[in-house]
């Protein structure tokens, strides 16, 4: 199926551990001649004749040299990650003996491994399907917990289930539909059209729930950025250190004292925040830098998920009239609630009830701030079951829902079956590129797994 790919029958080598010092570094051999390549270097056991799933101990050596004391652990096909004879080679952690190891390896008929070849292989081989090997990716880069869990569960195959379900269904009706095609002489009708209708509602559904998890997909696989703007000396900095419980920015009395971008990330509840905080704004300034500042906020607000506008209780003026466009994604923060408590109290006024006042200062009222962002950014993202974090795959799904519609409005109009049953095999053409079930163009094939690390 997939032999058009080249070079996916050699033996591949790769240090599979990151790169610098440490304990142990991990170098990974795959392919039909994995044992022979390794054995060269390993002259004390013949690894043929060891049982799989075995760890042995011993010198590797090149020729007279000795290259390091190591473990080998042997793992023969199917029963390995790629479905191919495996050996990983434990080897101490220094840059400099991995990288002779792997120079030996190349030496003795091994080549280097491609980026995400180890788990292309896997694919290859029919381990995993496409949407499982691309959560392995995602596992090596999730941050927090909810973007470890998410990539998971697809990786235990909790996402392709669902497809799967959803295709078996509509290959069911696909060849009832075209059953009745090869008896058009005679008026059969094998798949009931009400029963046909009630599927494509419920294929919907599922498909709409699956596009719109994606929203919070993201959010929990990129974090949600976040811009604190405000005015100048309007207590930004200040906010931002006490969301982050540490002295980060640089915090004083000066107007216009933050004229650079700080970011930094803040995990609430398992959701990664990216916040970041920039110059001040002010409409009308002849300070070239300072406009400068102004202008990327106008640029952080646009592309932030979440906004939070830091007004300063002390000061009457309006906020500027370009930020009007941004109030559904906007938190707006009244802050210096003391300094302004005590003005009043000074001038003998009441302190009247001011919703979402704060002294970030004081660091009063940060965990109802924090509740605020969680929900502003996960409220409108709810998903039962599984959640899109993939953007090729939420492309495939709009491409599935744009076939499904089509199908809809056939039925609607009564057209012949061998009509519907082209856009209904469109839609199982989109989701069966999601998990790989249909022959998946190389070049797609190149961009998923060129991502990856190498030695995955």
């Amino acid at each position: 199926m997939h032999s058009h790919l080249s070079g996916w029958k050699d033996t591949i080598a790769a240090i599979a551990t990151p790169a610098g010092i440490g304990g142990i570094g991990v170098i990974r051999v795959s392919g039909d001649t994995a044992y022979d390549v390794v054995q060269q270097l390993f002259p004390q056991k013949q690894l043929r004749e060891q049982q799989p799933n075995t760890l042995h101990v011993g010198l590797l050596k090149d020729g007279n040299e000795i290259l390091d004391e190591v473990v080998l652990s042997l793992y023969r096909k199917p029963h390995s990650f790629t479905g191919e004879d495996v050996v990983e080679i434990s080897c101490h952690g220094s840059p400099f003996i991995l990288q002779q190891v792997l120079d030996a390896l190349v030496r003795k008929g091994a080549r280097l491994a491609r980026a995400g070849e180890f788990t292309q292989r896997a694919f290859l081989n029919g381990k995993m399907d496409l949407a499982q090997a691309e959560a392995v990716a995602d596992i090596i880069n999730a941050e927090t917990k909810s973007a470890h869990d998410t990539a998971m569960n697809q990786l235990r195959g909790g996402f392709s289930k669902e497809l799967n379900d959803l295709r078996d269904k509509l290959i069911h009706f696909a060849a009832m539909i075209e059953l009745e095609l090869d008896f058009s002489d005679e008026d059969v009708e094998f798949a009931d059209r009400d029963e046909f209708n009630k599927l494509i509602d419920e294929a919907d559904t599922k498909v709409t729930r699956l596009i719109d998890s994606f929203a919070l997909g993201n959010a929990i696989k990129k974090g949600v950025s976040v811009a604190i703007i405000g005015k100048p000396n309007a207590g930004k900095s200040t906010l931002l250190n006490a969301l982050l419980n540490e002295e980060r920015a640089i915090v004083s009395d000066i107007a216009g004292t933050t004229r650079d971008t700080i970011e930094e990330t803040l995990n609430i509840k398992g959701v990664l925040f990216r916040l970041i905080d920039t110059a001040g704004i002010r409409e009308h300034t002849t300070d070239t830098i300072e406009h400068l500042g102004i202008e990327r906020s106008k640029q952080n607000a646009e592309r932030a998920d979440i906004i939070i506008y830091v007004k300063d209780l002390m000061d009457e003026e309006e906020e500027p009239g370009w930020m009007s466009r941004f109030h559904n994604k906007m938190i707006v923060i009244h802050n210096k609630l003391d300094a302004y408590t005590k003005k009043l109290q000074a001038e003998g006024k009441p302190v009247p009830e001011i919703e979402n006042a704060i002294s970030a200062k004081d660091r009063e009222s940060i965990h109802w701030l924090q509740e605020a962002l969680f929900h502003k950014a996960i409220s409108s993202r709810k998903s039962d079951g599984s959640v899109v974090t993939n953007a090729r795959h939420y492309e495939a799904l709009l491409k599935t829902k744009e076939s499904l519609d089509t199908v809809r409005a056939g039925l609607k109009q009564n057209l012949s079956g061998d009509l519907i049953a082209v856009d209904i095999r469109r839609a199982l053409h989109y989701l069966g590129e999601i998990t790989g079930v249909v022959e998946v163009d190389r070049d797609i094939l190149g961009t998923i797994f060129g991502k990856f690390c190498i030695g995955k």
